[in-house]
């Protein structure tokens, strides 16, 4: 893993509003298992190989972060992986697909399924029959989040991050802000951005989450998980050209976004310190530019 710096923002706007932004590069962590990724699958990989498992099984979308991730850490570990893919027409055409294509590369073998079957995924019934077909394996949830994935996101934070009074991150599954939220002190504040709609998301965290020091905001999804605008598309190329940091649509560019439309709108009082946590994802732009393009749209910048 390399060491995981702070980056300062520097916008006419924050000078304006006399606030400082701070982005805690987790992209940087690892080329390829990066953010967020290399947090929750730490400890569960440790566990699978100290408990004799030499197999992962877990779940995913087509463009799924936590698939391709998990795919790699696989091979880095000597571990087969099994990946339960969500949309059973993509068994014809998976190899158009970058995430897909990447994650076979490294060894990942799949099973599609239908989005009905796949609502499943954690009833009793399917995992028996997984368990029939691919024999003894390590279970590893969709986006990689349980107890053990908490625990590593709890790893986020270090000692010079306690000087900030607010840390927002981007909400998936919820795991990633629940690790953040334990090990918060108690005078920061944490603000999620989920990329799905609803406030569905704030049961989840709290089976995870020991404080109540967080908050979702769930107002910037851009229209829910994987959905990309135009407007969105301008935000994350505008804001890697001014501050060299690259966002991907899904969950960073988002949060980003609202932090500064929040800024504009005076939530934060002057003087507040906020670290946003740059969580990775950056593998699934391929894959966005790919639908983006067959739509005629801005293409995201690489």
């Amino acid at each position: 893993m390399r060491p995981v710096k702070n980056q300062y923002v520097t916008l006419p706007i924050l000078t304006e509003k006399q606030l400082t932004l701070c982005i805690k590069r987790e992209d940087l962590t690892h080329p390829l298992i990066s953010g967020n990724k290399y947090r929750k699958l730490k400890y569960n990989i440790a566990t699978a190989k100290d408990q004799g498992f030499d197999t992962l099984l877990t779940f995913g979308g087509a463009y799924s972060n936590h698939i391709a991730a998990t795919a790699y850490a696989g091979k880095l570990h000597g571990l087969r992986t099994i990946g339960i893919i969500r949309g059973e027409e993509l068994e014809v055409k998976w190899k158009e697909n970058p995430t897909l294509r990447k994650a076979s590369e490294d060894g990942m073998h799949f099973k599609f399924v239908s989005r009905e079957v796949y609502r499943q995924k954690e009833s009793h019934i399917f995992l028996q029959l997984l368990e029939k077909e691919f024999r003894n394996f390590y279970l590893l949830p969709e986006g990689g989040s349980n107890a053990l994935a908490v625990k590593g996101c709890e790893e986020i934070l270090d000692a010079e991050d306690r000087d900030f009074d607010i840390v927002c991150c981007a909400v998936g599954t919820g795991a990633t802000i629940a690790g953040i939220a334990n090990s918060a002190t108690s005078e920061q504040q944490v603000l999620g951005f989920p990329a799905l709609k609803g406030d569905f998301l704030n049961q989840d965290i709290r089976k995870f989450a020991h404080k109540e020091n967080w908050k979702l905001l769930t107002e910037y999804h851009f229209g829910g998980y994987a959905k990309v605008t135009p407007e969105l598309v301008h935000f994350i190329n505008d804001f890697r050209e001014k501050t060299h940091v690259p966002l991907d649509s899904v969950y960073t560019g988002k949060m980003i976004f609202g932090i500064l439309d929040m800024v504009k709108k005076d939530y934060f009082p002057p003087k507040t310190k906020i670290l946003a946590i740059h969580t990775g994802g950056l593998q699934g732009i391929a894959g966005v530019n790919q639908r983006l393009k067959m739509k005629n749209l801005p293409l995201i910048h690489v």
